[in-house]
């Protein structure tokens, strides 16, 4: 076993749940101070602190600071995506009030998967790049086709600039609400991007769901042919 990796100790910090709670919060992908993080934790901030503490000692946060703040965020990707990938096989939730409910069905319709969309609107969103040709679906990844390219062109998405790095261009993810992938990767990240600059979708408030804006329900029946009304 000393050979072995040691998951225990990453089991561990995100086993308790104050800090799973934390870690969900930053699935949304932005970087969130240490008050709203105790806040979504249901803890005081002396007891946030310490576990957020272990949390970058662990190699599972990352902390920027601004002037006197400090503003806490995943590490990177690949922490992001074992979180996604533990919330595939764990319990689903009970809500315990009806926002709580409210909240759970906002996740479904749509969310950020650390920088990338996902729920319903995400699957639909892969769904119809695959079947209009744009991406071909491969086991684990998504290759771009030839339409797709100039596709990319038309969104203003530099292929070449997001092939760069270490980051997979477009990768299957598998949707925790959907069970259905998602593009996830860089390709992924850049078109949820451009999708919060367009203003078809903008972010609820307290949560990692998101919203399509009536530009982005216009957009997205008139660009892939989605009606999000019949999601």
């Amino acid at each position: 076993m000393y050979a072995e990796p040691d998951i225990s100790t990453i089991g561990a910090l995100i086993g308790d749940p104050a800090r799973a709670a934390i870690l969900s919060a930053l699935l949304g992908g932005r970087a969130l101070p240490a008050s709203e993080l105790a806040y979504r934790a249901h803890v005081t901030p002396q007891t946030a602190s310490g576990h957020l503490a272990k949390l970058v000692d662990g190699g599972l946060l990352k902390v920027r600071r601004s002037g006197r703040h400090r503003y806490y965020e995943l590490k990177n990707a690949e922490v992001a995506s074992v979180l996604e990938a533990l919330a595939r096989i764990s319990p689903p939730p009970q809500p315990r009030a009806k926002h709580h409910s409210e909240e759970h069905e906002n996740l479904c319709f749509a969310r950020t998967c650390y920088d990338h969309l996902a729920g319903k609107v995400g699957v639909a969103l892969t769904q119809r790049l695959v079947g209009k040709g744009l991406l071909a679906a491969n086991e684990q990844a998504f290759s771009l086709t030839e339409a797709g390219a100039r596709w990319l062109e038309y969104w203003q998405l530099d292929e070449g600039q997001l092939r760069k790095g270490r980051r997979m261009f477009a990768r299957a993810c598998l949707d925790w609400s959907e069970r259905q992938d998602h593009l996830a990767g860089a390709l992924g990240a850049a078109l949820t991007n451009r999708l919060f600059e367009r203003g078809w979708i903008a972010r609820l408030p307290g949560t990692r769901a998101v919203r399509l804006t009536d530009i982005g329900r216009a957009g997205f029946q008139r660009e892939f042919g989605i009606d999000v009304e019949r999601l």
